[in-house]
C-alpha cells in the first residue's frame, strides 16, 4: 500500500489528539492523579495481548537484565513522573495549549541526547529548535489567549510548568528507553517492559501512601470517567502507539516524525467544537510556527 507509513504518522497523530482530549474529560472527573494510575494498567492489559498474540507471550521475560532496567528507568522517567505533570496540565490549560507546549519534546530529546548519548546537533536543528520555541512562546505570551484571561496568572503559570515538566519527562524516557532498544529489539516488548514497570512503580506508590482505596472508590464513584480512561487508553497508549510502530517502520524517520508531531494542529477543531474555546489567530499562528520548527529538525 503507497504511503502507508506516512498515513499511519497521520493516524498516531489524530488518535494521540483525541486520546488527550478523552483523558482530559475523565481527569475532569476523578482527578489526574487517578486517570495516570488507571491508564497505565489499562494500557498495559491491551499491551499484553497484542504481544501474547504476535509473539506468543504476553511479556518479553527472556529480555536482558540491562533492558529491563534502562526501559523500566524510562517508564518511571515518562509515564509516572512525566504524564503525572502532563495529565495535570490537561485538566489546567485544555488539551490545545498543553500539547502545542508538549511540542516542545523533541527540543529537549534532541539536547539530552546531544548531551548523554553523543549525537550530534547540526546549524539547521538549531535553528529548527529556536523556531519551535519562538512559536510556543508567541500562543503563551497572547495577550488574548482565553487560556491566559479565564484563569488566574499564578494558576496558568502552574500549567505552563507543568506541560514543559511533561515535556521533559517524555524526552527524558525517549533517551533512556534508546539505551534499551539497541540490536533492533522490538519496540511493541519494549513499550511493554516500560507500561509494566510504570504501572508496578506507580501502584506501589498508592499503596504506599494510602490512596489506593481512595483511588478505586473515585472510580467506582464515577463509571464515566471509567469509560473515558477505556477509550483514551485504547485510541492512544493502544492504537496510537501501533500505528506510530507502522510509522517508523515504513517511512522516513524525519517525515515520521513531524506528521506524528501534528497534535496541536488537530486539536484546534477538537477544542473550538468540544471543548467551547475561543481561537485566535495568534494561538494558530504560532502553532503553525512551532510546528515549521518541528518539521526543520526532522526534515532539513
Amino acid at each position: 500500500m503507497p504511503f502507508i507509513g506516512e498515513l499511519a504518522a497521520l493516524a498516531t497523530s489524530v488518535l494521540f489528539s483525541f486520546g488527550a482530549s478523552v483523558f482530559t474529560l475523565a481527569g475532569r472527573l476523578v482527578g489526574s492523579v487517578v486517570v495516570n494510575r488507571t491508564r497505565l494498567v489499562v494500557a498495559l492489559v491491551y499491551l499484553m495481548i497484542t504481544h501474547w498474540l504476535l509473539y506468543g507471550s504476553p511479556l518479553p521475560l527472556s529480555a536482558a537484565p540491562d533492558r529491563w532496567l534502562w526501559l523500566g528507568l524510562s517508564g518511571i522517567i515518562g509515564f509516572v513522573l512525566g504524564d503525572a505533570a502532563l495529565f495535570q496540565a490537561f485538566i489546567t490549560l485544555g488539551p490545545r495549549l498543553t500539547m502545542l507546549i508538549f511540542a516542545v519534546n523533541p527540543v529537549m530529546a534532541a539536547v539530552l541526547a546531544w548531551v548523554f548519548l553523543g549525537e550530534a546537533l547540526t546549524a539547521t536543528q538549531i535553528l529548527g529548535m529556536l523556531i519551535t520555541l519562538g512559536g510556543i512562546a508567541w500562543v503563551m505570551l497572547e495577550r488574548n489567549n482565553p487560556s491566559r484571561i479565564s484563569m488566574p496568572p499564578k494558576a496558568y503559570l502552574t500549567g505552563l510548568l507543568l506541560a514543559f515538566l511533561g515535556a521533559a519527562g517524555q524526552a527524558g524516557g525517549a533517551v533512556t528507553a534508546k539505551l534499551g532498544l539497541y540490536d533492533q529489539f522490538p519496540a511493541l516488548s519494549g513499550q511493554i517492559i516500560r507500561v509494566s514497570i510504570a504501572a508496578v512503580v506507580i501502584w506501589i506508590l498508592t499503596f504506599l501512601s494510602g490512596k489506593a482505596r481512595q483511588t478505586l472508590q473515585a472510580l467506582r464513584e464515577t463509571p464515566t470517567a471509567i469509560q473515558h480512561i477505556l477509550i483514551a487508553s485504547f485510541l492512544g497508549p493502544f492504537l496510537g502507539v501501533f500505528f506510530s510502530l507502522v510509522a517508523i517502520q515504513n517511512a522516513e524517520i524525519g517525515i515520521a516524525s513531524t506528521l506524528m508531531s501534528l497534535q496541536p494542529v488537530f486539536l484546534i477543531p477538537i477544542g473550538v467544537f468540544f471543548f467551547k474555546e475561543s481561537i485566535t489567530w495568534q494561538a494558530v499562528a504560532g502553532t503553525v510556527v512551532a510546528l515549521i520548527g518541528v518539521a526543520v529538525i526532522f526534515l532539513v
